[in-house]
C-alpha cells in the first residue's frame, strides 16, 4: 500500500470510529420536563395524539437527535417543528431524546 492510500485508509478509519461513538447522551428526567410543550402534538408518553405527529416513544435517540437536529437546519419541513425547534439548545435536543428513546414500548402481533 502506497503512503497516500495509507493514509487515506487512517482518514476514512477515524472517520468510521468518530460516526460509530455515541454523543454524549442526554439528561432523561431533564427531557422529560421539556417535554411538556412536546405533548399535544406526540404526547408526554411519546404516542402521538394528532394523525400528522410522529410516535416518538421507543425511537432510538440518536435517529431522534438527528431529527431534531435536521429540522433546526432546515433539512426537514414542517411548519409547527419549524417554530418549536428554534427555541431549543443542544442540550434540550439530547435532553429530549433521551426521554423518548427511554420510553418502553410494547408490541403486540395481532392473534
Amino acid at each position: 500500500m502506497t503512503s497516500r492510500h495509507a493514509g487515506s485508509a487512517l482518514v476514512m478509519a477515524s472517520v468510521l470510529l468518530a460516526l460509530a461513538c455515541p454523543a454524549a447522551a442526554g439528561d432523561a428526567a431533564a427531557g422529560r420536563r421539556k417535554a411538556m410543550q412536546c405533548q399535544t402534538c406526540h404526547g408526554l408518553d411519546g404516542l402521538s395524539k394528532i394523525p400528522e405527529a410522529p410516535n416518538l416513544a421507543g425511537q432510538p435517540e440518536q435517529y431522534l437527535v438527528k431529527s431534531l437536529n435536521d429540522f433546526r437546519q432546515g433539512v426537514r419541513k414542517n411548519e409547527q417543528m419549524s417554530i418549536v425547534i428554534q427555541a431549543l439548545s443542544d442540550a434540550d435536543v439530547a435532553d429530549l431524546a433521551a426521554f423518548y428513546a427511554s420510553i418502553e414500548i410494547a408490541v403486540k402481533p395481532p392473534p
